[in-house]
């Protein structure tokens, strides 16, 4: 495979399992398109323009030939200079991938937020009352990463001559898909059962070795689950701390997340929201994990590192 070819089948299944499915996402790129052709002519020359045809704008190729063909890759949730040096070492690495972005992936990082807005909606949440909260937490989201060295690990890749591609939402949608399944199959009815249902995946049971397993946040073993939300496993980062209240006006009772700030901890325990929370390395492994089983399918070598709890499905 051609690195454009990973690149593409990455979209690609980001979309097969994007909670807003494929209608949701034509519209998503339409009113992107018609918000495009209203620019000036130099907001158009500094619009990133794969935005038109791709929905998520924190899963790009930061550099390298899209027609390379790729045999072994080293992938990793967090790819930084090390890393990349890491691959130069080895010398036989055709492609570096990872999890978190880089480069102008991170600067896009705020856009792919807004598919929490939808999510919401789905789960019953007024779409305006959704947009108004996530509109504030999105510009503050674009405010922490502005004066970020978005492009260091980047730079680094170019002069050691290092293909370079992240995956972020398309692969989060990816594990949200997984465990909403496991949890649809499993049934849980109270937090402890939810946290032995995420202990029989692999990823979760390694993480638990090393102190980094599920953990109850909010709630405690023998409290029921009630209505189980997952708006906190994609969608970029951490939405707005005031949306738990909202959640908990229309039914949700438990809110399954990756990582949670005690700001956020505490507004659900107000709201008398259950919290669990997965772990973050290991959920971000999940969704990586079953991209890469693709990438083994046809052939492709994959080296993990840098907090990849590499599991094969295949």
């Amino acid at each position: 495979m051609t690195i454009k070819e990973i690149y593409n089948l990455a979209i690609n299944k980001g979309i097969e399992a994007d909670f807003r499915g494929k209608e949701g996402i034509e519209k998503l790129l339409r009113r992107v398109k018609e918000k495009y052709e209203k620019m000036d002519a130099n907001q158009k020359e500094d619009f990133d323009k794969e935005r038109l045809t791709i929905p998520f704008s924190d899963t790009r190729i930061l550099f390298g030939d899209p027609e390379k063909e790729i045999k072994k890759i080293l992938a990793g949730i967090d790819i930084d200079g090390e890393e990349i040096l890491l691959a130069k070492e080895l010398g036989d690495i055709d492609l570096v991938i990872s999890h978190h972005p880089r480069g102008k992936a991170l600067a896009g990082l705020d856009d792919v937020m807004q598919l929490q807005i939808d999510m919401l909606a789905q789960y019953g949440v007024p779409v305006n009352i959704a947009e108004s909260l996530l509109k504030k937490r999105i510009e503050e989201v674009a405010r922490g990463i502005a004066p970020a060295n978005h492009n260091r690990a980047v730079d680094m890749a170019k002069i050691l001559n290092i293909p370079f591609l992240c995956i972020h939402t398309a692969s989060d949608n990816l594990v949200a898909r997984f465990i909403e399944e496991k949890l649809k199959k499993d049934n849980p009815q109270t937090l402890g059962e939810i946290i032995q249902s995420l202990r029989e995946i692999p990823e979760y049971k390694e993480a638990i070795q090393i102190g980094a397993g599920p953990r109850i946040f909010v709630g405690s073993e023998e409290n029921r689950v009630g209505k189980i939300v997952l708006t906190e496993i994609t969608g970029g980062t951490e939405g707005a701390a005031e949306i738990y209240e909202k959640l908990a006006q229309v039914g949700a009772g438990t809110v399954i997340g990756m990582h949670i700030s005690e700001k956020h901890r505490e507004e659900a325990e107000k709201a008398h929201i259950n919290v669990v929370i997965a772990g973050h390395m290991s959920s971000d492994s999940i969704g990586l994990n079953l991209f890469l089983d693709e990438l083994e399918k046809n052939g492709i070598e994959i080296l993990p590192c840098s907090g990849l709890i590499r599991v094969k499905r295949i």
